[in-house]
């Protein structure tokens, strides 16, 4: 049997609702009411509250790489999780999604069937307890994860807070356990940095201090959530080299940029045109 028709043999489900709104609290619950063997959160394959496959969104540090974590955009990543699922299909899986696009992204890079039926947090959770779950999202920055805590441990980057239990006991004393982390970030919504930003944040880091005399070319490459810049400029040395003040340059940029934007730098190519003593 080829990957895909395995693939195909899987029946989807998908379970949707905005950040925040309690979905994998209730996971395992929704699970357990529709048969379903295995879900697919944050980047995992997970039944039973073990980790199966893939790798954790909440294991980034960086709020765009989270992003692409959970809609598998990396190929290795993706490939780990495809080739688990056609060696060993359950015969239902559910997808948690923040949106109808984002389960369409999933069900496409994974190889998967359209989801036969889409169940909204809407019904299963009460407008109080969305609200509630909302505002604990927003004042603690909290989040739960299906997974037992012996396995939040070894996948998840960020604090470890505590262990709560699910909505059932079941065999396997993994499956009644849900656990919450708080990540290195915490985000909700959708981030869309603008090419101009970008450049005039550089600006402004450059500016700092008196070293930079003159701005002559500053030019920026986006590669996914990667940013290169070629920055060229005339220096006022001051009382240290054109070398050093080319490094605290870089360094600034590269800390300043990293830190407003969540992107990863990956390079910042300095280059000096004049020198003024």
């Amino acid at each position: 049997m080829s990957l895909s028709e395995a693939l195909s043999k899987i029946e989807v489900y998908a379970f949707v609702g905005p950040a925040g709104t309690g979905k994998s609290h209730r996971a395992t619950h929704v699970a357990k009411q529709n048969n379903i063997d295995v879900i697919i959160d944050d980047g995992l394959v997970i039944s039973r509250g073990r980790i199966l496959a893939g790798r954790s969104a909440k294991s980034e540090i960086n709020r765009l790489r989270a992003i692409k974590r959970a809609i598998f955009e990396y190929e290795d990543h993706r490939d780990e999780v495809v080739n688990y699922l056609a060696k060993n299909p359950p015969k239902r899986l559910m997808i948690l999604a923040t949106s109808n696009g984002m389960i369409d992204k999933i069900v496409y890079r994974l190889g998967l069937n359209p989801p036969t039926k889409t169940i909204s947090i809407t019904e299963i959770s009460s407008p109080e307890e969305i609200e509630a779950a909302l505002r604990e999202r927003r004042e603690k920055k909290q989040h739960v994860v299906p997974v037992a805590k012996a396995q939040v441990q070894n996948n998840f980057a960020g604090k470890l807070v505590s262990q709560i239990r699910g909505f059932f006991r079941g065999r396997d004393k993994n499956e009644s356990r849900n656990t919450i982390v708080k990540p290195l970030f915490s985000f909700n919504g959708k981030v869309t940095i603008e090419p101009n930003a970008l450049q005039e944040m550089s600006r402004k880091l450059l500016e700092l201090g008196n070293h930079v005399r003159k701005i002559r070319e500053l030019d920026i490459e986006t590669y996914d959530d990667k940013i290169e810049l070629t920055i060229e400029i005339d220096l006022n040395l001051g009382n240290k080299s054109a070398l050093s003040i080319a490094k605290i340059l870089q360094k600034k940029v590269r800390v300043g940029l990293s830190y407003f934007t969540g992107m990863e730098i990956r390079k910042v190519n300095i280059k000096v045109n004049e020198i003024f003593l």
